[in-house]
């Protein structure tokens, strides 16, 4: 194991009393002029000298994550330094006011909204005052809130953004031919009028993507001299104690099924850029840190198009996503896809319409009600394939998350609370002016140290694991 605590690598640097935060970052001059590189630098963000935001947000999604999310935020800002309000959002009126009573805070208050009624939400972002749009609802809301947001002049995040696959779609070389709206399509076509306007928009925060993105960063602008490929893998030893035979999702059930389900994409430069395949292609069996065999597949995730965008300068070809499923939720979604249960498109039965993938997310357990008896870690990283001073390197870096752990800090299980402790880690590096930048980005185009930092601070803690010479 490699020691990357950004402590010990700059000791001088966080012995000085006055730092809040601590960024420590290369400095380039242009390139285009003289092709050298800067010496390293250190630029330390004061007590005096931060300008201070306090964060009105509006959560669109009161659900486990979206609760983790605030849970963690109302911890860090105990003293309302730059958490000043949050008005909890949801469909379900009554679960926004259940994660109301749980934070038992003045700050905090709830409404129901729709996240499709995109005017609805802007009457709210208007009449509470709102400045920051936390979205943490299903996928097919992601550009509702989005717009609202825009429209309304709010900052705005999310965990994850929409895709439509085609009803036939032709696998191959090319999103476009397999997609009808490609996932941070519709986020990044924005980016302009979000920078006219100067909002900023972060897009894919959580575990994966969110935290992996940032160790992305790191290993290619710290641990390499050259990257070739970085393969994010989501696995870890978690079992559900109980029925043998019974399915459990782990994840929001709605968002399981949509990126499970839908062609998989990643990113081979060599091949022509982005490839579309089948369902549950890919698999193959990875030893992970911590945990030992997975066997993992591929699916669709955002990081195969967002690393590539940021990370090409260091020479990367290859962006995969795999993720560690248990055999018999596979099997599940295979026939359910087979019975075209998995589509969004309504069908009528008897005299009412129904959606069938709300029907399955419905019945299937919630993960907010899946708690002690879940037992093991999630492990989630990215490994990196490279070089570093002429050598050969391969490096995972990872967060592991146990059950035990996420239960005793958030009493919730840990596939929830990883990534709102992921998106949490974010928000505040947002609120403090850190992490603001007009435009649409995900977590690739900022300083991977400070979120680094914060993580050992927070006790969420990450590894760097060697794989130099394994096949």
């Amino acid at each position: 194991m490699t020691d990357n605590s950004l402590e010990s690598m700059y000791p001088e640097a966080f012995a000085r009393d006055c730092i809040t935060y601590v960024e420590i970052t290369n400095w380039y001059r242009d390139k285009e002029d003289n092709g050298a590189q800067g010496a390293p630098g250190l630029l330390f963000l004061l007590d005096d000298s931060r300008e201070e935001w306090n964060m009105r947000m509006m959560l669109v999604g009161s659900g486990a994550v979206g609760e983790c999310i605030v849970k963690m935020l109302k911890e860090r800002d105990a003293k309302r330094e730059w958490f000043e309000y949050c008005l909890l959002c949801d469909l379900d009126e009554a679960r926004a006011r259940e994660v109301k009573e749980h934070m038992e805070d003045e700050r905090f208050d709830f409404a129901k909204v729709n996240a499709t009624d995109k005017e609805g939400m802007k009457k709210l972002i208007e009449a509470y005052h709102i400045d920051f749009v936390m979205d943490a609802a299903s996928p097919f809301c992601s550009n509702y809130i989005f717009d609202a947001a825009y429209e309304s002049g709010s900052d705005y995040a999310n965990m994850g953004t929409w895709s439509v696959p085609k009803e036939n779609p032709t696998y191959g070389p090319g999103i476009e031919n397999s997609y009808h709206e490609v996932m941070t399509k519709y986020n990044f076509d924005a980016d302009e009028k979000w920078k006219k306007q100067g909002n900023t928009a972060l897009i894919c925060l959580g575990i994966d993507p969110g935290v992996v993105n940032v160790f992305a960063r790191y290993l290619c602008e710290y641990e390499f001299d050259e990257v070739e490929e970085l393969h994010v893998r989501d696995g870890g030893n978690i079992e559900v104690e109980g029925d043998e035979e019974e399915i459990v999702f782990g994840f929001n059930v709605w968002t399981v099924l949509d990126e499970v389900m839908n062609p998989n994409v990643e990113y081979d430069l060599e091949k022509g850029g982005f490839i579309v395949e089948k369902a549950f292609a890919g698999k193959e069996v990875f030893c992970m840190p911590e945990v030992g065999n997975n066997t993992f597949v591929k699916v669709e995730h955002e990081e195969t198009v967002t690393m590539p965008r940021y990370l090409a300068s260091y020479g990367l070809k290859k962006c995969t996503f795999k993720i560690s499923l248990d055999e018999k939720l596979i099997q599940a979604l295979k026939v359910l896809d087979q019975l075209h249960l998995n589509t969004i498109k309504k069908i009528r039965v008897g005299d009412v319409e129904v959606v069938p993938r709300d029907v399955i997310a419905a019945c299937a357990p919630a993960p907010k009600n899946i708690r002690d008896e879940m037992k093991g870690k999630m492990v989630v990283g990215v490994l990196a394939v490279g070089k570093k001073d002429g050598h050969d390197k391969k490096v995972m870096m990872y967060q592991s998350f146990s059950n035990v752990e996420a239960m005793e800090r958030f009493s919730m299980q840990a596939v929830v609370a990883q990534t709102g402790f992921g998106a949490a880690l974010a928000l505040e590096l947002y609120a403090k002016g850190i992490y603001r930048k007009p435009g649409v980005n995900s977590l690739e185009a900022f300083n991977p140290l400070p979120y680094l930092a914060l993580m050992e601070e927070t006790g969420f803690s990450y590894m760097i694991k060697d794989y130099t010479g394994e096949v």
